[in-house]
């Protein structure tokens, strides 16, 4: 009896152990999980420098047309479409041969002209003398001298036939007018070329600067008048920073541009009015014809930055998590004014001095506990420099 009194005893302990053990853990279970650590980032203010974007279409200094100024047989191309030429250097050469016995017949016709003056000429000196003496009328001394007249006129017009004859044998041949690319080339060799043709011979583009044509909105163009100081646009223009070209990879082109002209009126179907800005090419790395970006420059001297890796988007817009002071977040909508690689500038929504959740956002919702981790804005800043 004495045993089975001990055993039932050791059975009951272990029950009550047991009990107490699962006790434990099923409040260690319905226990809320400790709140996660996260880097937290106190908004600053720092004198920054901001970009607006503006799509731009890319054209050469000069993109003449070549055409040809007389009718004929295209009988030589003298240049590769792509290829380089300067001003004056040939490009094709237009059948000359029609050009050539017309300016033969011009000479002949002047010859006769010349001839006809000298038969005048002599009528004349043989009439003078005549009429003096009262042998024959003055009349026809008169007469003689009006033929004379009109041989001279009719000389200076066949010497104005051998001219017009000499500029047509010349336009036979082409140059171009401009330095630059040739483009391309639809006619060949053998093709029947008119004045009056609808598509020219090519397309020349002088590239040596290109001009990157872009428009602004009426609340844009207002914005750039009051920016920049100058009783006048063109000292406005003058004022302004030169501004940048990224071009289709993303990519700075190196050199910086200049804005030179702006429309003199809006454009009533689109509301906006075209700028232009000038990039030196010398390399002739842009083409006409190529897309980018005009990147204009502003300073602003106290911008409020967060990093761009704090902020998360719903439904087009961006919020940021604010940490309170119960180390509890809460998402606020953020209006961001300008960007660079790595931050946002913020012009609405949060200010300098307010804590914001720096990494792990994705995890969060509103209300969540968090442990912060300070972490240093000029250790993120010298890191991940403006």
């Amino acid at each position: 009896m004495k045993i089975f009194g001990k055993i039932r005893f050791i059975v009951l302990l272990s029950g009550i152990i047991l009990l107490q053990n699962c006790t434990k853990a099923a409040e260690g279970a319905n226990a809320a999980p400790p709140a996660p650590e996260l880097p937290v980032y106190t908004v600053i203010t720092s004198p920054a420098t901001t970009y607006q974007e503006f799509p731009a279409a890319l054209e050469g200094k000069n993109n003449v047309e070549i055409r040809s100024q007389v009718d004929g047989y295209l009988d030589k191309i003298y240049v590769e479409e792509g290829a380089y030429v300067r001003a004056g250097q040939p490009l094709f050469k237009i059948d000359s041969r029609a050009y050539g016995e017309q300016m033969n017949m011009a000479n002949a016709n002047l010859q006769v002209a010349n001839a006809n003056i000298q038969k005048a000429k002599v009528e004349v000196d043989r009439l003078e003398p005549l009429v003096a003496a009262k042998v024959v009328s003055e009349v026809q001394l008169r007469t003689a001298k009006a033929n004379y007249a009109a041989a001279v006129a009719a000389a200076s017009q066949a010497k104005a036939s051998v001219g017009g004859a000499k500029i047509n044998i010349g336009f036979t041949t082409i140059t171009a007018p401009v330095s630059g690319y040739i483009g391309r080339i639809p006619h060949k060799k053998g093709s029947l070329i008119s004045r009056t043709d609808a598509n020219p011979l090519t397309l020349l583009s002088d590239i040596s600067e290109i001009y990157a044509y872009f428009s602004l909105s009426e609340l844009d163009f207002i914005a750039f008048q009051n920016k920049y100081e100058g009783a006048s646009l063109e000292e406005k223009l003058k004022n302004m920073p030169m501004v940048d070209l990224v071009i289709a990879d993303n990519s700075v082109y190196p050199q910086k541009g200049k804005m030179s002209i702006v429309d003199g009126q809006f454009d009533k179907s689109t509301g906006a009015i075209s700028v232009r800005a000038v990039f030196p090419n010398t390399n002739g790395t842009l083409r006409t014809g190529n897309t980018g970006r005009v990147r204009m420059p502003q300073l602003i001297s106290n911008a409020v930055v967060i990093p761009q890796e704090s902020t998360f988007e719903i439904q087009d817009k961006t919020y940021v998590y604010v940490v309170d002071k119960d180390q509890k977040v809460t998402g606020k909508p953020v209006k961001i004014s300008g960007k660079t690689e790595n931050y946002y500038f913020i012009s609405e929504g949060i200010q300098p001095g307010e804590k914001i959740v720096f990494t792990g956002i994705g995890m969060l919702k509103d209300g969540a506990s968090i442990k912060p981790k300070a972490i240093s804005s000029d250790s993120l800043l010298k890191a991940k420099p403006l």
